[in-house]
């Protein structure tokens, strides 16, 4: 059962121990770990005793020779297929993070996510969804599952910070906009960037919108 697996990839330990924060970063679809991890090298300078883990999603991809990991399956690419994708990799996403934090010794409001893509599903999914909140969810190039259920199964309002290429022709820039609408009529504090002639991917500004935005935010944590 998906719920059984366990997850890990890799990781940046913080410059300066003990550990002060984390930020679980999670890939797309067909990436892995390593492909994200090095988000963290251009954040470290402002978070020196961050801890940084980017797992591998649970699946390979179901096709011949790919090495990638895909979190659920996507076949239709419609909203109910991500709903029901990110629903049940769920249990998965939150009994790694509350290992995590565990094996650092931090408390809940210590952590912070950060997901690209099919990863943005899943850090918006799970981090609203958390009793004990993260202390901030920054979410790459994604769109929100489900936002017809956020209202019954919100758990926690931290701040979402929304970065989206303005030519993104996998998930359209339109799905930043229901986003932050959805977001913002739950009462989610919500800032978002629109970048200009970027496509499905993270540029060096955006980069630095998120790391300062990390920074403030686990700093009042």
């Amino acid at each position: 059962m998906m719920n059984m697996i366990e997850l890990d990839g890799p990781r940046r330990e913080p410059r300066s121990s003990p550990a002060h924060s984390l930020v679980v970063l999670l890939h797309g679809y067909g990436a892995s770990g390593e492909d994200l991890i090095g988000l963290a090298d251009a954040w470290r300078g402002l978070l020196p005793r961050t801890a940084f883990v980017a797992p591998n999603a649970p699946e390979r991809l179901p096709f011949a020779g790919a090495a990638g990991y895909q979190w659920f399956p996507l076949t239709m690419r419609d909203p109910g297929e991500y709903l029901r994708g990110a629903a049940a990799v769920a249990p998965t996403l939150h009994r790694f993070l509350d290992s995590e934090l565990t094996r650092y010794g931090l408390h809940a409001r210590r952590l912070a996510l950060a997901g690209f893509s099919q990863g943005t599903m899943l850090a918006l999914h799970v981090g609203l969804r958390r009793s004990a909140g993260p202390a901030a969810i920054v979410a790459f190039s994604g769109v929100i599952a489900g936002p017809e259920r956020l209202g019954a199964e919100l758990a926690c309002r931290p701040p979402v910070q929304l970065i989206h290429g303005e030519a993104d022709d996998v998930i359209p820039v339109e799905a930043c906009q229901l986003t932050r609408e959805v977001l913002a009529a739950s009462g989610i504090s919500v800032e978002w960037h629109i970048r200009p002639d970027l496509g499905h991917g993270i540029d060096a500004q955006g980069l630095a919108y998120a790391g300062n935005f990390l920074a403030e935010h686990l700093s009042r944590a």
